[in-house]
């Protein structure tokens, strides 16, 4: 996923340009984020992990969201996570239903150029949301998920990178085996 810095407009700006665009973009603090195509493992990724949820939880106790859902986490800031999951009902800012505010799991799933961003600048958005109880970033180049998980302690993180590993989710009551998340990706194997 390209990501350029190209503008800095006011948020009523931003939210009335952005329903004209073909593309999705980011607004962090005034400035706007394009948010460009995904590779095809991104996009099998991001299907197994919502096929998976789907079949895991329960609606309308739980509802999954797409990356066509913009999540609103301040006054200036929002973003389009690849996957987000609310427990009970959506809430969105000013009735409109394109704002929503009480994701309790987000997910990203990185690209070469989107790497830093979903890892460093998100992670803190992310964190700073008070219903978000876990954050699981997943690798697309190689299998790897890491997991962020809030307590009353704050926020921890645990590493899964073997196939026959499963990633709890227990504010979602379920788990993910990590097999199933890469279902039909083939990674090339390095050279020794």
């Amino acid at each position: 996923m390209a990501i350029q810095n190209e503008r800095v407009m006011t948020v009523a700006e931003y939210l009335e340009w952005e329903e004209r665009q073909e593309v999705k973009h980011e607004y962090i603090d005034g400035e706007i984020i394009d948010m460009s195509g995904g590779t095809g493992e991104h996009s099998i990724i991001i299907g197994n992990i919502q096929g998976l949820l789907w079949s895991l939880l329960s609606f309308p106790q739980y509802t999954v969201h797409t990356s066509e859902m913009r999540v609103k986490f301040s006054p200036t800031r929002y973003v389009y996570p690849d996957l987000s999951v609310v427990r009970g009902e959506s809430i969105y800012d000013d009735g409109s239903r394109l704002n929503l505010l009480n994701p309790v799991f987000v997910v990203e799933v990185t690209s070469p150029s989107s790497a830093m961003r979903d890892r460093v600048d998100k992670l803190e958005l992310y964190f700073a949301v008070p219903s978000i109880a876990a954050y699981l970033i997943v690798d697309q180049d190689r299998p790897r998920a890491d997991l962020y998980t809030r307590s009353k302690e704050g926020w921890h993180l645990q590493i899964f990178n073997n196939a026959e590993d499963v990633i709890p989710l227990p504010m979602l009551d379920c788990q993910l085996p990590l097999a199933q998340v890469y279902r039909g990706i083939e990674f090339a194997v390095a050279e020794h």
